[in-house]
């Protein structure tokens, strides 16, 4: 019997709860560059645990905003404005439970970190050094950097394929052909 879920076909999107709703759509818009193709809300229940039973959040919270966005060939971002009674206003680590990044692949990377640079974005010390030379992530360059509200993200490329890709045939999506 094969493991998994039946039909399974990719990471549709991800969805990301920013402190400055407006802040976050203009930097995934103006410095990332990501195009916004739908945006819907408000959502709440005043009187019933709907948004409890439905999104695992407070039962008065409230989803005030949501914009989609296109991320060129990866999944796609959600975008949430979010009021609640309860909420967490800390960003995590990637240390800390629940901690993620979002990655972005870039064709030239030394343009990219440029143009981040250009925008004033905070990049990690240490980042966007030279090439991994050996082992599975040979051929890779990364640069940590932080959105304005402190979200981790990572610029990523490895324009001649990544070690491991010689020893096997699992990646079926190459951001390098998308």
């Amino acid at each position: 019997m094969k493991k998994g879920l039946p039909g399974l076909r990719a990471l549709d999107h991800i969805g990301i709860t920013a402190p400055d709703f407006d802040e976050a759509a203009r930097f995934f818009e103006e410095v990332i560059g990501f195009e916004a193709f739908y945006e819907h809300g408000p959502f709440s229940s005043a009187d019933t645990d709907m948004m409890k039973d439905m999104l695992n959040v407070h039962p008065r919270a409230e989803i005030r905003r949501v914009k989609h966005y296109r991320c060129a060939g990866g999944p796609n971002l959600e975008l949430f404005e979010y009021a609640s009674p309860d909420q967490r206003k800390e960003m995590p680590k990637n240390s800390d439970w629940g901690g993620h990044h979002l990655s972005i692949y870039v064709d030239d990377f030394d343009a990219a970190m440029a143009h981040l640079r250009a925008h004033n974005v905070r990049l990690m010390p240490g980042g966007g050094g030279p090439t991994i030379e050996s082992g599975p992530e040979a051929g890779l360059r990364s640069c940590y950097f932080l959105t304005p509200w402190g979200l981790q993200m990572e610029l990523i490329s490895y324009p001649n394929g990544k070690g491991y890709e010689k020893n096997t045939k699992q990646r079926l999506w190459d951001p390098r052909r998308a």
